[in-house]
């Protein structure tokens, strides 16, 4: 048989002080107002590039209307008109709110009336910036693909004074300008 191993005596246990597990008052408050100063300078950035991005998706959906148009008419070889239009009932353009749905005209829409012509396509207002144009008829295009006699120059503007300008020429090309052509556009 083997002897009994010895019995130790238990010591106490030494316990040592627990670490600290969360933040001071004073870290809370240096945390808090490092976010507020943050969020103060980048709240006005935010807004700054969410208007010119608004400005942005409006001269697209313009520019989509006008290319439409233009190209149908070439290979149709047909007038095709473009015009804004204030409900999907409506049988008049209205050439004082260019915000409105554009819809896309076979035909020359004499006046604005759009009974005068097939709808082709319609491309849903953006109810953003505002957009005008300078001329009360609507943009027509030759089978040639020219606009001749119905150029003009749209003015899409933000809201934090962004803006840009459309510009139709009488070949039926578009092109944009604004303040870095020397000229502000709102």
């Amino acid at each position: 048989m083997r002897p009994a191993a010895p019995i130790s005596p238990r010591l106490p246990r030494l316990t040592l002080p627990s670490r600290q597990r969360g933040l001071t008052l004073i870290e809370l408050l240096v945390a808090i107002v490092v976010l507020a100063i943050i969020a103060t300078m980048g709240i006005p950035s935010f807004q700054n590039f969410t208007a010119r991005n608004e400005v942005a998706a409006e001269v697209m959906r313009i520019k989509t209307a006008l290319a439409l148009a233009r190209n149908t008419a070439v290979t149709r070889r047909t007038t095709i008109s473009v015009c804004p239009r204030p409900a999907p009932d409506s049988t008049a353009c209205d050439f004082n709110n260019w915000n409105l749905p554009l819809v896309v005209m076979d035909g020359q829409v004499a006046s604005g009336n759009l009974a005068d012509g097939e709808s082709l396509r319609v491309l849903e207002g953006s109810g953003g910036p505002s957009v005008t144009f300078n001329r009360s008829y609507p943009i027509r295009y030759q089978a040639t693909g020219w606009a001749r006699g119905h150029n003009g120059t749209f003015e899409v503007c933000g809201r934090h004074g962004d803006g840009v300008k459309i510009i139709v020429n009488n070949m039926g090309r578009v092109r944009t300008g604004g303040e870095a052509d020397g000229e502000p556009a709102c």
